[in-house]
């Protein structure tokens, strides 16, 4: 079975700085990899540069569907939160609103989401995309504790069925991650 990402030799500059060079990454089916790091080390540079919105300085990025929650919410504002969903077409929509207790919700409004409301309707984007890899740039921000736990199970039934997650985190992740320090 071919890996779901692999990254050879990456080098990233940004803003003239080199945020790091020579980098290797794996990720197969059922693996989880924690970036770590200081602020300015590049951990959101590089999980930008897997979902392929940078272009390496060197090096090159072999990886399957990928589906990706940064600090852009990716739904339209003016939606209802269901409608605002559908729009991804997900194959597992239904499943991620659950998952995330988002169904009391759907009638609402995205701008009128809380914050870690707003962050537990982007994670479901990602469950609902049926994507292999998960993208996932600091994705406890704004979540309580049982938006915590909510994530906690989402990572856990999607590396059980073969899916692979990396994730850029300033704080430690439940669950058996790799992690990959980066240094500023």
């Amino acid at each position: 079975m071919s890996p779901l990402l692999k990254g050879h030799g990456l080098a990233l500059v940004r803003g003239g700085r080199m945020l790091f060079e020579g980098l290797d990454l794996e990720l197969e089916a059922g693996d989880a990899l924690h970036i770590s790091g200081p602020n300015g080390s590049g951990k959101s540079s590089l999980i930008r540069l897997v979902a392929g919105l940078l272009r390496p300085a060197a090096g090159r990025i072999e990886r399957a569907e990928a589906a990706l929650a940064d600090n852009l919410l990716a739904l339209d504002r003016e939606l209802t939160l269901s409608r605002a969903l559908a729009f991804w077409k997900g194959p597992r929509l239904g499943d991620a609103m659950r998952a995330f207790a988002l169904e009391d919700l759907a009638h609402l409004p995205v701008r009128l989401l809380s914050t870690g409301q707003a962050k537990r309707a982007q994670l479901a984007r990602v469950m609902a995309s049926g994507a292999p890899l998960w993208l996932l740039d600091e994705p406890q921000n704004g979540l309580d504790r049982k938006g915590l736990a909510e994530l906690d199970e989402a990572i856990a039934a999607h590396r059980a069925q073969g899916g692979a997650v990396l994730a850029a985190s300033h704080t430690p992740l439940a669950g058996q991650w790799r992690i990959m320090e980066l240094e500023a």
